[in-house]
């Protein structure tokens, strides 16, 4: 049988660019969860912990290693594909993919599909009205991270609900947008925390996999260059699809912890990773 022809590479076997800077983003901000940890009561802070979101706390703590090095060879080997949503790498011969598939598997975000995504119907309340002035921030924007900050340092006697509220925020500021410190984020999405349940509930999974792949998709790698949104799941897939590579160089932990977003430590240091991936 003859062998599928594959799409060609973005870029030609051995001219792919070498990396000037490292990748630079903005999620993982220490700043943010640092008051949040300070802020939040220790019982809240582990009902967020646990909660559905709660990932994007573990994986804070655990003081991932983040490689730029082996994410930017990685996809400098993508081939040239239609799918807007999935990113397809050529490693030796044989090519490798992330998808929503992959990033839920990794993960174990809610990644449910939803109509109006991004745009739901969240009605702007008088107590939501309040809530936002109590934060600092205009009605018809989103906080900023810069914002959550300011707001967690004064917000010791808040009510509960309105420090669990700032926790969301700060996870959906400083990994589900994962935009710079000072940037606004969605209102539209932003306003579903007055809803503790279903701002938890939500499928930002799907959410936070969109972001990251339209930020993905705009960028030259020829250059230096800032991605929003998690791009650290990226390097944790690579970990999982080589797992030659993963027991190597990513510091897997022990006793498989779930879920494989958590599974690995990372590394850092200047490793020829293009060779690694390449053997």
């Amino acid at each position: 049988m003859d062998s599928l022809e594959l799409p060609k590479r973005i870029f030609t076997l051995g001219e792919e660019p070498f990396p000037i800077k490292r990748i630079a983003y903005h999620t993982n901000d220490s700043k943010l969860f640092s008051a949040v940890r300070d802020t939040l009561h220790d019982d809240e802070y582990e009902e967020l912990k646990e909660s559905r979101l709660g990932v994007f706390l573990k994986f804070k703590e655990m003081d991932f290693g983040w490689t730029s090095r082996l994410v930017h060879y990685m996809l400098c080997f993508q081939l040239n594909i239609k799918k807007k949503y999935e990113l397809w790498s050529l490693v030796g011969a044989d090519p490798v993919g992330f998808s929503l598939i992959e990033f839920e598997q990794l993960t174990g975000l809610n990644c449910e599909y939803l109509e109006h995504l991004e745009n739901p119907r969240c009605a702007v309340t008088n107590e939501m009205a309040s809530f936002w002035e109590r934060i600092g921030v205009s009605v018809d924007a989103g906080p900023s991270s810069e914002q959550i900050i300011r707001a967690l340092k004064r917000c010791q006697e808040c009510s509960r609900d309105d420090r669990m509220r700032l926790g969301y925020l700060a996870i959906f500021s400083g990994f589900i947008e994962g935009m710079k410190y000072s940037s606004a984020t969605r209102a539209s999405l932003a306003r579903l925390v007055m809803d503790l349940e279903r701002f938890e509930n939500y499928p930002w999974g799907r959410v936070v996999f969109k972001v990251l792949m339209d930020s993905l998709r705009a960028k030259d790698f020829t250059k230096s260059y800032t991605v929003d949104g998690f791009i650290q799941v990226l390097q944790v897939w690579i970990y999982h699809a080589l797992p030659e590579l993963g027991a190597n160089y990513g510091n897997p932990l022990p006793n498989r912890p779930s879920p494989p977003l958590l599974a690995f430590k990372g590394g850092k240091g200047r490793k020829c990773f293009k060779d690694a991936i390449s053997r």
